[in-house]
């Protein structure tokens, strides 16, 4: 602070002792005083404390006005421009033109009142004759010169930095006005840029794009007076033919700089340069830079791009169309309602550049900027997109060549024609009408694909395009494609044919699908179509391959709305004709089964189409898959996936007796309960190799549900038989309640095309995988759950699920085991009694053939009093047989 104000009172001093100088004496003492500002400067970090700084910056800026006026008085341009590097620069002792530019720089960055001090010496003009000489004369550098290269370059910055915030104010730009070099600089950069100072074209852009957007209304009748803009346009002509593609781009978007930022101020550039053929130059260049690396020039090619999209809406009145809207549209669409004061398009000549590009060429940077501006012109306002689609029809024109340009690009394009009806509401026919005939013509396999997927994501919008694609020919269309497709696996099934279902065309075969199961969501009228078409026996022939099986299961299943039979009858025909191996495929079929199942009306045709024999057989087939260790073809397989193939199973059988007693009834009176039994039983986890030793007293008493939660949730050790066996009777168990549809232990499986088959991820090192990983914590059945089972009065919902339950127990048993063994079998019993407390319970229990079970399974435990399980049975027994005997447990 001191050091300032010692300094305030030495420049007092001087302004008083001025007027009374001679010039040379007033120069000298300004140039002594100087060091001082600037060593106080560094001193305070910065900071400057000083009153009089206007005044200063005022005197210091003339001293430098006038020392480049003399250096430039008189002399060739290329001499001015030596004088001017020398006065600039540390040269030996001359250092006062140094000194006077680093003490401007400093006051041209304090505060607004001192810049306009600055502005007001004459300094604007003075610095843009110097930026003239130094872009329009490089100078030869010599090795003698190569040490001063860092010196340049702290030059350069330091006028750069006074220019750029002389010129950013309005006032620093009417200053330029009284000189001829700003539209001198301007026509030099369109016609002198191969020849120019290549340090200089980057720190010239910067301060003409500074001036650009502080343009008066004074400056461009400056420039349209001096036709600055019109042989800027001439010039650049010529450079387009000969310059690199990345240069002539600088060059121009310099130029079109001042003509875009003018507009809100005047149109009158803008005129000049549509009246000069600006637009045909645009074209030109932009054309020029097909090929570009995406390093190369991109940062001027995408300026003019951006400042071309602007354009579009810069214009003396709105347009005025008027087009026919086709119906039928969505329900929320309303024209009136997209009309709005935002930015619309009005200058149809500038978008046109924009369409002959995308028209013109196949470059993809090119194209991909061309659709993103045109994503921009209808996020600015969405009237946008009729206005032009009604006048210049560019997305309709678009879609007879998008084929042909690169595959982003038709990515980037159908994603565009998507949000016309996810983002405007809006459903354009027309458009809709020539991407069904590309996909009918499928010239390109990718694009076909990729307009397909669009169509999709439309369709999933809302139901209304399952009507239009069908009234327009799409489902018959993908109708037909689908049937050839079929008709080729089928004749191909177990080869392999060079080039068949690869890549693109499968992808393509299976969105197809997905279409036509997208059209047939909740449309029972496409569906019939799809029915009348024959098309029931080859949509089926996809069910083999699994990129294709969950949309072919959907289409079916809409079809099961039609007929339940026909439905039934392929997906029963399907899981019984399935190999001992497509464990993947009889997942998919019992998931789309249960799907079905779930409504009422389709019990009848599952048990008609002899359901309840298919899931049964399918058990059968599965005998010795839970063996440990895995033997045959199910070392391959992991018991996780073995485990959810029988909990699907189960669940079907369930969901099939869910409150249809005329199911039930067929269930029980065919002994299908027994059969179940039988095919559980001989899984492998069973014990089935005849006698077991019965030990004499068990050390351990633990209830069912504690049994599930230590082999589940705890650290405990357990045999994996157990475990499996434990879950088929937690199954059982759920089953005999009538909620076993309703549960969920495994995590859905979705398979995208692109991933690796299901069976080829799967070995034997996942049988260590256990359902209870993938349980939803929803659903988990906790110990403390089937404690308010057991006090509670559970409905017995299928008793014949109990019976498969006891004719289980003997088998719950594994050599080496037998202590366990025992005691799960206890555990079994004392839940099973849990069951049946009441009166109710027990008049069900009864009616099912509980008490005949409990005698011809269990006859040993009976006979023996010895036997751990002949206590608990005996009470179970005595239980039931309060209720009723029947005559042949009495035989």
């Amino acid at each position: 602070t001191l050091q300032w104000e010692t300094l305030s009172r030495q420049f007092v001093e001087y302004e008083q002792v001025a007027p009374f100088l001679i010039p040379e004496e007033q120069q000298r003492r300004l140039l002594d005083f100087l060091p001082l500002f600037l060593k106080a400067w560094e001193q305070s970090a910065g900071a400057i404390i000083f009153p009089n700084i206007q005044l200063l910056a005022s005197e210091v800026s003339k001293l430098l006005t006038k020392e480049i006026k003399r250096n430039l008085n008189g002399k060739p341009a290329e001499e001015a421009r030596l004088a001017l590097e020398q006065l600039l620069q540390e040269k030996g002792e001359a250092e006062d033109g140094r000194l006077l530019l680093k003490s401007v720089y400093l006051l041209s960055q304090t505060d607004l009142r001192t810049m306009w001090n600055i502005i007001g010496s004459g300094l604007p003009a003075a610095l843009m004759q110097c930026l003239y000489l130094f872009f329009t004369f490089p100078l030869k550098k010599t090795s003698d010169d190569r040490e001063t290269s860092e010196d340049d370059t702290q030059t350069q910055e330091m006028l750069v930095k006074i220019m750029l915030n002389m010129y950013r104010e309005e006032q620093g730009v009417e200053e330029l006005l009284a000189a001829d070099k700003l539209q001198s600089l301007i026509i030099a950069t369109a016609s002198l840029w191969d020849q120019c100072s290549h340090s200089w074209k980057v720190p010239t852009g910067r301060v003409l794009r500074t001036i650009s957007k502080a343009q008066t209304k004074n400056s461009i009748v400056y420039l349209q007076a001096v036709d600055c803009i019109k042989i800027a346009i001439q010039n650049l002509f010529k450079l387009a033919d000969t310059l690199p593609a990345c240069d002539v781009c600088e060059a121009a978007s310099i130029v079109l700089c001042f003509v875009k930022d003018s507009y809100p101020i005047s149109s009158a550039l803008l005129t000049e340069f549509e009246n000069n053929d600006g637009y045909q130059l645009l074209l030109k260049i932009l054309l020029r830079c097909e090929g570009l690396q995406q390093d190369e020039g991109d940062p001027y090619l995408d300026e003019i791009l951006d400042m071309l999209t602007c354009l579009t809406t810069c214009g003396k009145a709105e347009l005025k169309v008027s087009g026919n809207i086709v119906h039928p549209q969505l329900p929320h669409f309303d024209f009136e309602r997209t009309r709005s004061s935002g930015m619309t398009v009005k200058n149809l000549q500038a978008f046109q550049v924009l369409q002959s590009i995308f028209q013109k060429s196949n470059d993809q940077h090119l194209c991909g900027r061309v659709l993103a501006a045109i994503g921009t012109i209808w996020a600015w306002d969405t009237v946008n997109f009729f206005l032009l689609e009604w006048t210049l029809q560019p997305i309709n024109q678009f879609t007879d060549i998008i084929h042909l340009k690169p595959h982003p690009i038709q990515t980037q394009f159908f994603r565009l024609v998507e949000s016309i009806v996810l983002d405007l509401s809006y459903v354009p026919h027309e458009i809709l009408k020539k991407i069904q005939y590309l996909i009918k013509e499928n010239i390109v396999p990718f694009c076909t694909l990729t307009a397909l997927r669009c169509l999709l994501s439309m369709t999933k919008k809302d139901l209304l395009f399952s009507d239009i694609f069908r009234d327009s020919g799409l489902l018959g269309l993908l109708l037909a494609l689908l049937r050839k497709q079929a008709k080729i696996l089928r004749k191909s099934a177990g080869t392999h044919l060079p080039g068949l279902e690869e890549g693109t065309e499968k992808e393509l075969n299976a969105v197809m699908l997905m279409m036509v199961a997208a059209l047939t969501v909740r449309s029972v009228r496409n569906a019939v179509v799809l029915k009348d078409y024959g098309m029931v026996p080859y949509i089926k022939i996809f069910l083999d391959d699994e990129c294709y099986r969950s949309a072919t299961l959907s289409i079916l299943e809409q079809l099961s709305v039609i007929n339940y039979e026909e439905y039934m009858s392929i997906i029963i025909g399907a899981l019984c004709s399935s190999t001992q191996g497509e464990l993947h495929l009889k997942l998919d079929l019992l998931k789309s089964l249960l799907r079905i199942l779930e409504s009422p009306k389709s019990h009848s045709a599952f048990r008609t189409c002899s359901g309840f024999n298919g899931l049964l057989s399918l058990l059968s087939d599965m005998e010795g898959a839970l063996q440990d260790p895995p033997s045959g073809l199910w070392t391959a397989v992991g018991q996780n996936c073995i485990l959810e193939l029988i909990f699907y199973t189960l669940q079907g059988i369930t969901a099939a007796l869910h409150l249809d007693p005329v199911n039930s009834d067929f269930f029980q009176q065919n002994g299908l309960f027994e059969k179940m039994a039988e095919d559980l039983g001989s899984l492998g986890c069973f014990w089935t190799q005849g006698e077991w030793q019965i030990p004499l007293r068990l050390e351990k008493t633990r209830t069912f549900a504690e049994f599930l939660d230590a082999a589940f949730c705890s650290s405990e050790p357990f045999p994996m038989w157990l475990k499996n066996c434990i879950w088929i009777l937690n199954f059982l168990d759920h089953m005999v309640k009538g909620t076993l549809h309703l549960e969920s232990y495994f995590r859905e499986r979705k398979l995208e095309m692109g991933e690796a088959s299901r069976d080829d991820q799967e070995g034997p090192q996942a049988q260590e995988e256990h359902p209870v990983a993938f349980k939803k914590t929803g659903n988990k059945l906790s110990a403390t759950t089937y404690r308010l089972w057991e006090m509670g009065d559970c409905a017995i919902v299928h008793p014949g699920a109990v019976c498969v339950m006891v004719r289980l127990l003997p088998k719950l048993y594994k050599e080496g085991h037998s202590q366990l063994s025992q005691e799960i079998q206890c555990a079994v019993v004392d839940h099973i009694q849990s069951l049946v407390k009441s009166e109710k319970s027990r008049q069900v229990m009864c009616g099912s053939g509980l008490l005949s079970t409990i005698i011809t399974s269990c006859q040993d435990a009976f006979r023996n009093a010895s036997h751990p399980l002949h206590l608990p049975l005996t009470r179970l027994f005595e239980k039931l047989a309060s209720q009723a005997i029947e005559p042949d447990v009495l035989r």
